[in-house]
């Protein structure tokens, strides 16, 4: 199950990055690492980016980047 297959409202629980180089590191400095919960915000009017709440943080992903992280519902 990746991030993108959440609907708003949800949460999760980060449990892998399958990204790599500059964009894996950008998104580990953006919070999203192993254990981390994620809250899905809403998404766009045209359904793409998708805005999550991270740490505190507000992080807006297109659905490309988010089926980047490998996630499992959390409880």
């Amino acid at each position: 199950m990746t991030l993108d297959d959440l609907k708003t409202g949800e949460r999760a629980k980060v449990v892998k990055l399958n990204a790599h180089g500059p964009f894996k590191k950008r998104l580990l400095e953006m919070g999203f690492t192993t254990g981390t919960e994620v809250f899905v915000v809403r998404y766009a009017p045209l359904k793409d980016p998708v805005e999550y709440l991270i740490k505190g943080y507000h992080v807006s992903l297109r659905h490309m980047e988010a089926q980047e992280i490998e996630i499992k519902p959390a409880v």
